[in-house]
């Protein structure tokens, strides 16, 4: 059995893509999260802003263009991830949600079946495990700091996810 080397991401932006009460997420088609529904976003690239990082990955990953005035930063989550071999690594990400956009969602490499979900009826049993905690917070206009734990592959929950509310960035 062959065993895929985990990733180690330390920087990272996420942006949900939302009108009115619904979200588009996409499929995972590789790496973290592989099958998962999920926002588009990545790692911030050196030199790059988080602003930045979230328009280039949005482009990328859907071929939509975000703008920044539309961009509204809403959680920062630290994933505490713990790796097969026991080795722990801190992912932040930090998380947006863009209200207006220009294009259609497309499917790519990276993320396959762009879907609109109603954001009180998210399909959690096919996302990211922490991913109940404080998406629907964020997606309810809850400001959020998040501590996730994670274990290998960030497949499994390892402590309770902690969720604190905060005024602004």
């Amino acid at each position: 059995m062959i065993i895929k080397e985990e990733k180690v991401l330390i920087d990272a932006v996420i942006c949900f893509l939302m009108k009115d009460n619904t979200v588009i997420l996409a499929r995972k088609a590789s790496k973290i999260g592989e099958g998962c529904w999920m926002g588009y976003g990545g790692g911030i690239d050196a030199g790059e802003t988080e602003i930045h990082a979230v328009v280039r990955e949005v482009r990328e990953e859907c071929h939509v263009i975000v703008s920044e005035e539309f961009l509204e930063k809403v959680a920062i989550v630290d994933f505490y991830n713990t790796k097969s071999d026991g080795e722990k690594f801190i992912c932040k990400a930090h998380v947006f949600l863009a209200t207006k956009w220009s294009g259609n969602p497309a499917e790519t490499n990276e993320m396959l079946t762009p879907t609109g979900f109603d954001i009180n009826m998210l399909p959690f049993a096919e996302m990211m495990p922490a991913d109940k905690d404080w998406v629907p917070q964020v997606l309810h206009g809850q400001k959020l700091i998040v501590k996730a734990y994670l274990g290998p592959f960030q497949k499994t929950i390892l402590a309770e996810t902690e969720v604190a509310y905060v005024a602004n960035f």
